[in-house]
């Protein structure tokens, strides 16, 4: 099968959007000791035995040296009701962290109150794969609360809806 296929990033992007994603805010200390985030929808179990989890973050992103350089980091999936800190972590603004009760977690990573579950994380291993890097982390230690989580898929924040 050597037929040469060509897949335009837009039309990948598009049909990757339907798949719908919890929505979260990762986060680290960087090395000054100032506290970084952003809002982040690729994140995923990776194994139960060790705890492992993953997510990627774009090579281009300005958070990029600080979590290579962190060995720790938080995962904050955002409930419904944190909609506006999604927002708010997906900008290039000032202090992000002026919203939210923010406590300091392991390895001084951020952790956000009043989510669906926080991970906090030591980084394991890291690795450039395509135009993101992926980051797996060791859950060492986490905590979940039985509110709905808030949802990303085709663009657009998304409510849980009606369960089935």
């Amino acid at each position: 099968m050597d037929v040469a296929v060509t897949i335009e990033p837009r039309a990948l992007r598009h049909a990757l959007g339907r798949f719908a994603t919890g929505v979260t805010i990762v986060a680290c200390e960087d090395a000054a000791g100032a506290r970084v985030g952003l809002t982040c929808n690729s994140f995923n179990a990776l194994s139960l035995e060790p705890p492992l989890v993953l997510w990627s973050l774009r090579l281009a992103s300005p958070s990029l040296p600080a979590f290579v350089a962190a060995r720790h980091f938080s995962v904050n999936v955002l409930a419904e009701a944190q909609l506006d800190l999604a927002r708010r972590f997906a900008q290039s603004i000032g202090d992000k962290f002026d919203e939210g009760v923010w406590s300091a977690g392991l390895g001084h990573a951020p952790v956000l109150t009043g989510c669906a579950a926080v991970f906090e994380c030591e980084t394991v291993s890291q690795q450039v794969a395509g135009d993101h890097r992926l980051f797996i982390g060791r859950v060492l230690r986490m905590v979940e609360a039985p509110v709905p989580p808030l949802l990303f898929q085709a663009g657009h924040y998304r409510m849980l809806g009606e369960i089935l």
